[in-house]
């Protein structure tokens, strides 16, 4: 029987890396996304802070396939700045996409997985979930905020056979990335080459992280190779947090 998985902000970056990793395992996989991708099998537009679209696209998937999997969380807004920085609008937006989102589409899966007594679970958190970073308040604590769902969505659902984990990036070069970077360079003036050159440095292996060295993390801990892996915070951050 083919596996089903569902996958938030699916088109683009590191989500879209996940998609075509799952499908290239035989997977079939349905992406929550606003923003339409290239390849629309399977696409349903879903804005991820709304509760009552995530609800009407489980039950979709549902309708469809009659089973869910895998459900991997992954849909986010970045936001460079600090506490005196950030607006109330800014945090709730990124608390209404990163948190809530994630939130809307757990509480309309695990009851499915409960019932099924078995899925896996994955939050797309940070290496910010770890270790701070300058200019970064929000985005931080919504990254840290999805290690401890996994952690504790792990803990409360074991008995049921689902195993819940976060994949903990580093920097990735993904279009969310380079926009970051060229918001950055309009900012200060620096030049966006030298930005990405010490972006690179920064990292112990001396390169950026791609999308789709996340997305097989992500598909390993799916499948049934990582069945005793549960409530991990899985880094791959070429070494950063290491330091």
């Amino acid at each position: 029987m083919t596996q089903v998985a569902v996958v938030s902000g699916g088109s683009a970056g590191i989500g879209e890396a996940v998609v075509m990793r799952l499908r290239q395992n035989g997977w079939r996989v349905f992406n929550l996304d606003l923003k339409p991708p290239v390849d629309a099998v399977d696409y349903i537009a879903c804005n991820m802070a709304s509760a009552e679209q995530v609800n009407a696209s489980v039950a979709d998937v549902m309708a469809r396939c009659g089973q869910i999997d895998a459900v991997i969380a992954n849909a986010g807004v970045h936001l460079s700045a600090t506490l005196e920085e950030t607006s109330p609008e800014m945090l709730d937006r990124l608390i209404d996409v990163n948190i809530k989102g994630a939130y809307h589409l757990l509480h309309a899966t695990l009851p499915l997985l409960r019932q099924q007594q078995s899925g896996s679970v994955v939050l797309v958190s940070s290496d910010q979930a770890l270790v701070g970073k300058q200019n970064s308040f929000a985005y931080n604590m919504s990254k840290a905020a999805l290690a401890s769902m996994a952690k504790t969505t792990a803990l409360d659902y074991a008995r049921y056979g689902i195993r819940a984990n976060a994949v903990c990036p580093g920097t990735i070069e993904t279009p969310l990335y380079h926009q970051a970077i060229q918001r950055y360079c309009d900012k200060s003036g620096a030049d966006p080459k030298q930005v990405h050159a010490e972006e690179a440095a920064l990292q112990p292996l001396g390169r950026l992280g791609q999308p789709e060295e996340v997305a097989a993390l992500v598909a390993f801990l799916v499948s049934d190779d990582a069945r005793f892996i549960t409530g991990s915070l899985q880094v791959i951050d070429g070494g950063y947090t290491a330091q």
